[in-house]
């Protein structure tokens, strides 16, 4: 059976992403190694949309949040955690463990933060000295409005705004130098279209000042030795060689391809994917900014989200149920990266008839015309 991965993250890895993380090993010390790296540094620039040398580490994505906290932040230090998933969560969490005194912005799931609120949250109390938010909550499938959290931050000296764009970058436009945002940590394994290993951070010179003031513990993770090993063409520590070449790969097809042209495939497969749902009669679980990269929807009533997921499992199609308050309510398709109209379409299709066998009664093809009617003007 074929096995269509359509959840957020791991995603697709191309053939050619695959042929380059074949190839014999190399040395992480090596000339050639460094040759590589070199390139990659420079095309991690371009997609990061920014000046500033993007940081690589051999981790998930979450290595890289945990860096951003223990290298801008000491003990005692406050900071605002915009919670609206779980992944705010886990902002939280990590400020937890290095003494960081949190202020929680709750956020109901399924809508976006008001900049307006973390601004008030900002006024009423100076001491706050970082904003910790996701770009694109993935468990809810909301967008947050970080270009305008941006707006507001770039005005305090004595505050920076932390990014997790682990599900967006590559997903859809994040500017980091034009929109003001302090540091911005991504991970391989979702719109950059490799397997999970690598984590990434990019800051600000804002941010750097920070860094020479944290008190926080760092071993691995410390910002400043990993920038001091890549201006260098190096990694401080061993070099996930592998996934590295096929980071190679990916970035010079990204170049190749243009931003514009990518975000514009996720934007329509994003549209296309709504379009469908909401032929089916079903709703949206993103009440504010849905996300271009991954659509979350409300399971019918009667029907639990996690049977969706197994049914489709079946099929060989997996995609991602819902999260802690979320789990078997909702269920969630990506478009992004190496996924494609076909990838979506079958998916859709297959939606159609699994909701059928669970009892949920909707006309077989509703959902999939709706999505060509989007693809087929988009075109």
């Amino acid at each position: 059976m074929k096995r269509y991965l359509m959840t957020p993250g791991p995603t697709p890895v191309s053939p050619e992403t695959q042929l380059a993380m074949a190839q014999p090993i190399l040395h992480h010390r090596s000339p050639q190694f460094m040759d590589i790296l070199a390139k990659v540094r420079e095309d991690l620039k371009y997609l990061f949309q920014t000046e500033q040398e993007v940081l690589m580490f051999a981790a998930t994505g979450t290595g890289a949040m945990e860096g951003a906290v223990s290298n801008t932040l000491s003990p005692g230090d406050t900071a605002l955690v915009v919670d609206g998933g779980k992944f705010g969560e886990r902002w939280a969490e990590l400020c937890e463990v290095y003494g960081i005194s949190i202020e929680r912005l709750k956020v109901e799931w399924g809508h976006a933060v008001k900049p307006e609120e973390v601004a008030q949250r900002l006024k009423a109390n100076p001491a706050i000295k970082a904003v910790f938010v996701q770009a694109n909550e993935t468990s809810t499938a909301v967008q947050h409005p970080v270009k305008e959290l941006a707006q507001i931050t770039k005005s305090l000296p004595g505050t920076i705004l932390v990014v997790d764009a682990i599900s967006a970058l590559g997903g859809y436009p994040l500017p980091m130098d034009e929109w003001g945002m302090d540091i911005v940590v991504a991970g391989s394994q979702k719109a950059m279209m490799l397997p999970p290993g690598l984590a990434f951070a990019a800051l600000s010179p804002k941010a750097w000042e920070f860094v020479k003031t944290s008190k926080c513990p760092k071993y691995y993770f410390d910002f400043a030795k990993q920038l001091k090993s890549q201006q260098k063409n190096q990694t401080a520590y061993t070099s996930a060689v592998t996934l590295t070449m096929g980071l190679q790969q990916v970035l010079s097809w990204i170049r190749a391809e243009g931003l514009d042209k990518i975000f514009a495939h996720n934007r329509r497969l994003s549209r296309a994917a709504k379009a469908a749902v909401r032929a089916m009669g079903l709703e949206l679980y993103s009440k504010d900014n849905p996300s271009d990269v991954l659509t979350a929807v409300e399971a019918p009533a009667g029907v639990d989200g996690q049977k969706v997921v197994a049914e489709l499992r079946k099929r060989g199609i997996w995609i991602a149920g819902g999260q802690a308050q979320a789990k078997g309510k909702i269920f969630r398709i990506a478009h992004m990266g190496f996924i494609d109209e076909l990838d979506l379409l079958g998916t859709l299709g297959a939606l159609e008839i699994v909701l059928n066998d669970l009892g949920y009664k909707v006309e077989l093809g509703i959902g999939v015309k709706a999505a060509q009617e989007i693809l087929g003007k988009e075109a």
